[in-house]
């Protein structure tokens, strides 16, 4: 009987430990998984976001302009991370019956301009010099961290613009324009310059779609809301203001991103499908003929969200560490992680001996053999088993 017990101990303790060192071996790609970049390729968000209307009468493009920054910001880009051109502020505007408020929709249901709305750029300050800078980073050196982009190469972006138009060009506060040619040299400057890893060029204006068709950089998808000689069309008015609170492309694109969280699944192909020419009044288009993702794989939160990912990088001390003998010699200068090799006739140029490794146990480290862990467990499990046969003994 004191066998049969023993051997019953033995037996789950194996168990046991099998069932920790599946758990713990845990296969490196998914490790790697759930740190590494999304599958964009990206690892931040930015948002971009231009109203370049003034004048009370234009009301209807600072709540586009609003609206999409409420949904960023729920969606999880920060304030950090969001750009903000307003050319006029309505909400102060004699003739708001409703002052310091800005709505979208009849029904006064949401004050988009709240107690929490950050304007980077506002009034005169919206020009397209300073958009252009903005965009490229060429901006003065005492221009504040809030107006800067501060975006790399692995940095996904939305551009939202709302306003009025024609074809090719887009009026900022009827006293200037940007073309299209303008636009696309701004998008392949941040491309040389490796400011992005993709972009979503959003635009609301009469004849949008005529505004992307001079971008020639890759990784951008561009959607506008009317075609050549096409009109954009508000959506409803609010009696009470007595202007259009907001215009009919931004409304049902709004009406899509409203139901969806920072987990959803939904693609930028899902939001193109539900373009419809009726509602609209115009025809809205899109271009992908650059981007390198098919888009019903480009997730919405790619662009209007933002999941945090983690990069994987190596460890310190093998990017420090080179073999003496190595006689590959770096002609970029030293890198910031390695000091700087110098002749000097009283002092001879010593490299820094590379470090060593400490060998540790590190989960999904290929070095490690999974037979050695797995050695480590059922071993474990034996003294735990022996241990309970001891004690039974003593019983």
């Amino acid at each position: 009987m004191r066998l049969t017990a023993i051997f019953k101990c033995i037996a789950a303790s194996v168990c046991v430990a099998s069932t920790l060192a599946i758990s713990v071996t845990t296969n490196q790609e998914d490790v790697e998984g759930f740190f590494s970049k999304s599958k964009s390729g990206h690892t931040n968000n930015w948002a971009v976001l231009v109203c370049t209307s003034r004048f009370w009468f234009n009301y209807r493009h600072i709540a586009n302009t609003l609206s999409m920054y409420r949904t960023v910001k729920r969606l999880g880009i920060p304030d950090s991370n969001i750009i903000m051109m307003l050319a006029d502020d309505v909400a102060c505007n004699s003739r708001n019956i409703f002052p310091a408020t800005v709505y979208n929709n009849r029904g006064r249901q949401l004050d988009l301009y709240g107690e929490n709305v950050e304007v980077d750029y506002r009034g005169y300050e919206v020009t397209v010099e300073n958009f252009i800078r903005m965009l490229t980073g060429r901006v003065a050196k005492e221009t504040p961290r809030s107006k800067r982009l501060l975006t790399d190469d692995q940095s996904n972006i939305l551009v939202y613009m709302t306003g009025h138009g024609g074809e090719e060009f887009l009026k900022f506060q009827d006293a200037e324009e940007i073309s299209a040619y303008d636009l696309g040299d701004a998008f392949q400057q941040m491309h040389e310059k490796k400011r992005y890893n993709e972009i979503l060029f959003m635009i609301d204006t009469c004849q949008a779609n005529t505004m992307y068709s001079k971008i020639t950089s890759p990784n951008i998808i561009a959607t506008g809301s009317s075609k050549l000689d096409e009109s954009s069309y508000s959506h409803h008015d609010d009696p009470d203001i007595g202007v259009a609170v907001i215009d009919r492309f931004t409304y049902y694109v709004l009406e899509v991103l409203e139901k969806i969280d920072m987990q959803s699944k939904a693609t930028v192909q899902d939001l193109f499908d539900t373009y419809d020419t009726k509602l609209l009044g115009s025809t809205p288009g899109y271009r992908h003929d650059l981007f390198n993702r098919p888009l019903d794989q480009a997730l919405l939160t790619d662009f209007f969200g933002s999941v945090q990912n983690i990069e994987l990088t190596e460890p310190k001390e093998q990017q420090e560490s080179m073999p003496e003998d190595d006689p590959v010699q770096d002609e970029t200068g030293p890198s910031v992680l390695e000091p700087e090799l110098r002749d000097n006739s009283s002092q001879p140029a010593q490299r820094p001996q590379p470090q060593v490794r400490d060998h540790t146990f590190e989960i999904g480290d290929p070095s490690q053999s999974q037979t050695w862990r797995y050695a480590a467990f059922i071993g474990l499990s034996l003294a735990l088993g022996g241990a309970l046969v001891a004690s039974s003994s003593f019983v």
